[in-house]
């Protein structure tokens, strides 16, 4: 949640300025704004037409600039920032804040702070590792900035190693933390969130089991925006490629059955997201050791039963327990608003999202998502979108619907 921040988000040369693009969306998607500054070489690899046009401000790159230094321009720029992000940060740009050289627009932004830094280094590999480069970083730090990255990885060049700028989600994540930590301004400070994630896994004997496809992005997305906005987070999740994230209540599960229960030991809570993949059905009964293939080739034949339905059970709770919000995801192959709907109606819950997870869609597993958002009224169609700004739509909403309810 970044209602109202303005980030000051300094462009310099490399090739990772592109990723700066993504970043500038992410920031505005989630009600920030941003006021863009590049560098003479950061303009040979994105144009200041096209990071202005998105940002929706200006990008400014001219120390001698008549009109804005008339009123000292560059103090203007630093003094109405929150916050100051610097990606990708050159190896050059980074020297040049360590030292103090003021001899452009960007770097004399820099000298003129009074705000909080995050730099976000991407260089090639040796370049990264050269004592010098090291030693300046270190002077950045001891100058209260906060470095972000780098990640390791192949460069552009063809090598390999650290040195790589962070993905626009890490950085993103980043200025929400430093936001979260100095903020008075939380709107779900106070609200206590309940969150299933991942894939629940039905075991068939010790050694094998029955799950699908979710990575649990989607529902870490939504935690980490949830938890950026003051909410006390209880995260329940099944299997997942990615871990959970920091500064929530974790519960591992495994089946759903096992969901179930911990969902209603979490319980009471204000909101409900049930985001969580979970099988509709398990084996009746499981293997108590390994089994075995038949002589003849012959496969076993298996008999399911159906697993508790999660949230229907949370949404058919009683006033008082009943979370005030409940809301619901919906994994579809086909007729996504025909077959949504019907199931929004079925569960009881008050808003329902969504999602087309055929094989050609890249949904599970992917970092972008299509959503179709349902309450009693109509449908929305959200996207194509990030996971993270599906968080940040999701999480912007309830704050809306709680504020509006007290």
């Amino acid at each position: 949640m970044l209602a109202g921040r303005k980030i000051l988000l300094i462009i310099t040369g490399g090739i990772a300025a592109f990723k700066a693009i993504d970043l500038i969306r992410m920031i505005k998607r989630a009600g920030g704004d941003v006021q863009p500054i590049l560098t003479a070489s950061a303009s040979e690899f994105v144009t200041p037409l096209t990071v202005g046009a998105l940002a929706g401000n200006q990008a400014q790159s001219a120390l001698f600039d008549l009109t804005r230094e008339s009123e000292i321009g560059h103090i203007e720029l630093v003094r109405d920032a929150d916050l100051i992000v610097v990606a990708p940060a050159t190896a050059n740009f980074i020297a040049k804040m360590a030292n103090g050289l003021a001899d452009d627009l960007a770097s004399t932004a820099i000298l003129a702070r009074d705000k909080h830094v995050i730099v976000a280094p991407a260089m090639n590999v040796k370049m990264y590792e050269a004592e010098p480069t090291q030693r300046n970083l270190k002077m950045l730090v001891e100058d209260g900035m906060q470095i972000v990255g780098p990640d390791e990885g192949e460069m552009a060049c063809g090598e390999f190693g650290p040195g790589r700028l962070s993905e626009p989600e890490t950085i993103f994540a980043a200025i929400e933390d430093y936001f979260h930590t100095h903020s008075n301004d939380l709107p779900l400070k106070g609200k206590r969130v309940l969150i299933t994630s991942g894939a629940t896994r039905e075991p068939l004997d010790p050694v094998r089991f029955l799950t699908n496809a979710s990575s649990g992005k989607q529902g870490t997305a939504i935690a980490k925006t949830l938890r950026a906005a003051g909410a006390e987070v209880e995260f329940v999740t099944g299997a997942a490629e990615v871990p959970p994230p920091d500064g929530v209540n974790i519960t591992e599960v495994g089946s759903a059955q096992d969901m179930y229960d911990a969902v209603h030991e979490v319980l009471p809570c204000d909101v409900a997201i049930f985001c969580a993949a979970v099988s509709d059905w398990r084996p009746k009964s499981v293997g108590a050791e390994k089994i075995k293939k038949k002589g003849d080739g012959e496969a076993p034949s298996l008999e399911m039963v159906l697993n508790p339905d999660i949230l229907k059970s949370v949404a058919a709770l009683p006033a008082g327990e009943r979370p005030e919000l409940v809301i619901g995801f919906a994994a579809e192959t086909e007729n996504v608003i025909e077959h949504a709907r019907a199931k929004f109606e079925r569960k009881g819950c008050d808003w329902l999202l969504a999602n087309d997870v055929s094989a050609n869609t890249g949904t599970f597993g992917g970092d972008n998502n299509s959503i179709v958002f349902f309450d009693e009224q109509t449908h929305q169609e959200w996207g194509p979108m990030s996971k993270s700004e599906v968080g940040h739509k999701l999480v912007s909403k309830i704050a809306s619907h709680l504020k509006i309810s007290d």
